[in-house]
């Protein structure tokens, strides 16, 4: 060889695939850009706890809108900044992600109303239990959202499987949307009160306190459990669904977390409503079953995120609409059986 150089061997790199999840490649987010949303979030958490929430109160329907609508309104403006930034794509997943998000959570509303009542939390200390427990949920959020972008990163099939586990889980919800909730606050509450040594007695906003010389947990703690429990089912089937509209984890994570932290105010401002939007669970169902087969699909079909954000909103418009213009007649009691050997006679 001239000058007595050795060949460099060339190694041909081929392409990516254009259906493949991988975080490399589909992430929008730098470091700064994380470590900032992470910061605004601890931010808004302290200024909510410290300076708004500093003193228990109970928190009633005005004030709850006005945080709802502040968190809406953030929410959009990082939507807008998302648009700006990284192009319309981007900023119709994150629109979609929040979306989606947004509906489902209503859901936790129906299971927090059931649990405070079963374990009669009085309205001044409920902001409490919900503060500390979204910010559990983050926490657990964020470590699904990160095992779950991984393992679709290394395992393309699993899309399929989550699209699979979504689409059943909306035929479920559909065929429980009438029955009732349990009074009692279902078999979770109950396990919880066999499982954790506790008391009846409140200990004003203590979480446990001591009875007959030992330390024992109060209903607020029960409850506070009892949300967390709750929101890990949920973000089970909540997860999945925004995967099925981005892989980019950055959307994934900013959009779960923007609805997780208007949770709490939406749930004050909806707390005596939910009863009123009786198609409501039939709309939720409808959406999984529409975002689970969107993922099914995904190597066959790829729908524009315009498109899928406006099914969604019509599900959910339509639910809502229909809840309020024909609300269904009370449920008929079902018919008491007899015991055995009773006759007429």
């Amino acid at each position: 060889m001239a000058g007595g150089r050795l060949p460099i061997p060339l190694r041909v790199v081929p392409p990516p695939r254009q259906d493949e999840w991988t975080l490399e490649s589909s992430s929008v987010a730098s470091p700064w850009l994380w470590s900032g949303f992470v910061a605004f979030v601890v931010a808004m958490l302290a200024l909510d706890l410290g300076v708004f929430h500093r003193h228990d109160h109970e928190v009633k329907t005005r004030e709850a809108l006005l945080w709802s609508a502040v968190w809406i309104a953030l929410a959009l403006i990082f939507g807008a900044g998302i648009f700006a930034w990284f192009g319309s794509e981007r900023g119709l997943e994150f629109l979609t992600g929040y979306l989606i998000e947004k509906s489902l959570s209503i859901d936790n509303i129906f299971v927090f109303v059931v649990i405070f009542g079963a374990l009669a939390i009085p309205p001044i200390y409920q902001h409490r239990v919900l503060f500390w427990g979204i910010l559990s949920a983050l926490v657990m959020r964020a470590a699904m959202i990160f095992a779950g972008s991984a393992l679709l990163a290394r395992f393309h099939w699993l899309i399929y499987v989550f699209g699979a586990f979504l689409v059943l889980t909306g035929v479920k919800l559909w065929l429980q949307r009438r029955q009732g909730a349990d009074p009692e606050g279902g078999p979770l509450v109950r396990a919880i009160r066999r499982a954790i040594p506790s008391t009846s007695r409140f200990d004003g906003n203590r979480f446990f306190t001591r009875e007959d010389g030992r330390r024992v947990a109060t209903p607020l703690f029960l409850a506070l459990v009892a949300v967390e429990v709750t929101d890990v089912i949920f973000a089970v089937d909540s997860i999945p669904a925004i995967f099925a509209v981005t892989s980019d984890p950055f959307i994934v994570f900013t959009s779960n977390i923007f609805a997780i932290l208007g949770l709490r105010s939406l749930y004050f401002a909806l707390a005596g409503l939910v009863d009123r939007f009786a198609y409501l669970k039939a709309g939720l169902a409808a959406v999984l079953v529409f975002v689970g087969l969107k993922m099914c699909s995904v190597g066959m079909v790829k729908l524009p995120a315009l498109l899928s954000l406006g099914v969604i909103a019509a599900i959910l418009g339509v639910a809502v609409v229909a809840s309020l213009l024909w609300p269904p007649g009370p449920a008929t009691p079902a018919p008491r059986r007899r015991p055995r050997g009773y006759t007429d006679r």
